[in-house]
């Protein structure tokens, strides 16, 4: 796969000539490769915050949940919201997370949509929804389904599955 991974140089161990810029870069086969320390940082009950590009070409930033299959990031989105035909017009996506802990220990993203799949399809549709309630389950923890929907429509979710372009990582834990 090859995702390249570029090493911030922090200052957990002290300040250091060149600190906030980038030290070494390396590439890694699979998310699973990632150093340990960062890895956390998606396994762990931690929002991210998505960045997508809107109609008048700035950002549009959202706090939201991560989640991730193999090497594989998953967005999984309201189909009504604006959001996510921002991402149909500008498949580019950039995440990060933050250590809620410590902010000097961060991984950001750079994401690109591979595939869409809406809830209503009839053969993967099941598959958006069974990944709406396992990450329901990682960040909330009660009951086994989704229970955020929007109660005045019949709200439908589509996800977006990602292939990671490249990775910034930050800190120490």
């Amino acid at each position: 796969m090859g995702i390249k991974v570029a090493k911030f140089r922090d200052v957990a161990a002290g300040l250091q000539p060149g600190q906030f810029a980038v030290g070494d870069r390396e590439a890694v086969n699979s998310l699973a490769d990632i150093d340990p320390m960062y890895k956390q940082l998606m396994d762990k009950p931690y929002a991210c915050v998505m960045a997508v590009i809107g109609p008048d070409g700035r950002p549009g930033l959202t706090p939201m949940w991560f989640d991730y299959e193999g090497d594989k990031i998953l967005v999984n989105v309201a189909s009504q919201r604006s959001k996510t035909n921002w991402i149909r017009k500008n498949p580019e996506i950039t995440v990060i997370i933050v250590n809620p802990e410590n902010m000097y220990h961060w991984m950001s993203m750079k994401i690109t949509v591979e595939r869409e799949i809406l809830e209503d399809d009839p053969a993967e549709g099941a598959w958006v929804t069974s990944q709406l309630n396992r990450i329901w389950q990682k960040y909330v923890g009660q009951g086994d389904e989704y229970g955020l929907r929007d109660p005045s429509i019949d709200e439908r979710r589509v996800l977006f599955v990602c292939k990671v372009d490249s990775i910034a990582t930050f800190g120490k834990s």
